[in-house]
Formats: C-alpha cells, structure tokens, sequence
C-alpha cells in the first residue's frame, strides 16, 4: 500500500475518470494528480478502513479541531443538508482514498490549506457486499 499517497479501487479509479473527462482538468488538478498517484486495488481487495465511494466517514478537521461525519457521493447523488458530499467537490476530493488515521492537507477554494484525519468508516459498501454503489 502506499503510505503517503490514496488507495483507490479500480471501480472508483474508473468512474471517477469518467466524471472528470466532462469537467475543465484545471478546476480539479489536485484530484488528478491523486488519483495518478494512487494505488489501485481490485474491488475484492479493498481494506475495511478505506475510504471509498458510498463510505460515510467521521473525520477530524485538525485545525479547527472539529469532527463531522459526511458520505462520499458521486455528483448526481450530493445533497449537503443531508451530508452527502460529491467527490468533486474539494472536501471529496480531499478524503477519497484515504485510510482511517492518514491525514492529508488539502487547499480548499476559500485559499486555506486544511488537515484531515479520518477517524472512522462508518459504514462501506464493500465491506458490507454492497457491490452495486
């Protein structure tokens, strides 16, 4: 696995490809250039602890040492009233690919760099056999 980098399933590698191929690449380049740094796995190999499409996750913002629980959505399915966060939005972007306890600092579009841990996964299709989401 790689340490610094996100772990990515090969089905969310490729539909997140997809949506990204319809989008301007400068509005999300540090997306691309996580997922081009990411390790890919086959959907069957998918640790527990991984962040992936579908997952809802409790997170930690480090600096304003503030928790929030979000489920990671595609586009089609975000509504922020109800904690679904697309992946293309800069908070998506940020956590996708993550494992529990791995950080990240992301920029996010008010110029603000962030620190993100993830705490736990809350529920994930794969480890739940929800192979359909």
């Amino acid at each position: 696995m790689n340490e610094d980098g996100i772990t990515i399933s090969e089905k969310d590698y490729l539909r997140i490809k997809h949506l990204l191929s319809f989008q301007k690449s400068e509005d999300f380049e540090n997306l691309e250039i996580e997922l081009e740094r990411a390790s890919i796995v086959s959907d069957n190999e998918i640790p527990k602890d991984l962040v992936t499409m579908n997952s809802k996750i409790k997170f930690l913002n480090v600096q304003e040492n503030k928790e929030m629980i979000i489920t990671l959505v595609y586009p089609s399915d975000s509504n922020f009233a109800e904690g679904k966060i697309s992946v293309l939005a800069s908070l998506g972007s940020a956590l996708i690919g993550l494992r529990v306890n791995q950080e990240i600092n992301w920029m996010f579009p008010d110029g603000k760099s962030r620190t993100l841990r993830i705490l736990e996964i809350m529920y994930q299709p794969e480890s739940n056999g929800h192979w359909h989401l």
